[in-house]
């Protein structure tokens, strides 16, 4: 009879606590960002990016720093585009660029899902017209994606 009372007990106790713990973990999982506006081809890994900029041929792409973190080498730095100001810097550097010329953008200030500057950024170059846009992949941020891996940074 006492088995079968702390059976119950136990079973009216584990009853409530694991309903808290369904109602706390009741919002279905999602990746950060999963609802990006780029498409998954419109990234483009480090190690890629620095290839293109190894291999010094015709075609290097645009590259443009939209954060206030350093200078990948070559990049222009336009500052936070979430501020007008830098976002008509922005659209000013671009007026002379074809419209399918590879324009690589980066921020690198965060993780993705917490930038405050990348999807304004990848807005405006869509609304322009841009065909050929590629932001740089920089999950966590600049340095542990880009400069621990030793790529190319500009010199201060």
């Amino acid at each position: 009879m006492k088995k079968r009372l702390l059976i119950i007990l136990l079973g009216l106790f584990t009853i409530p606590v694991c309903s808290l713990y369904a109602q706390t973990y009741a919002k279905p999982l999602t990746l950060p960002g999963a609802d990006n506006p780029w498409l998954n081809s419109q990234l483009i890994e480090p190690a890629a990016l620095a290839n293109i900029m190894m291999a010094n041929g015709a075609h290097q792409p645009v590259i443009l720093n939209i954060g206030v973190v350093d200078d990948i080498k070559g990049a222009t730095h336009i500052g936070p585009v979430g501020n007008n100001k830098n976002l008509a810097i922005l659209k000013a550097k671009l007026s002379a660029t074809p419209k399918n010329q590879m324009v690589v953008f980066y921020c690198g200030c965060c993780p993705f899902a917490k930038c405050p500057n990348i999807r304004p950024a990848f807005a405006e170059l869509t609304k322009l017209g841009f065909t050929n846009i590629k932001l740089l992949n920089l999950p966590v941020n600049l340095k542990t994606n880009w400069i621990d891996k030793n790529y190319p940074v500009e010199s201060k």
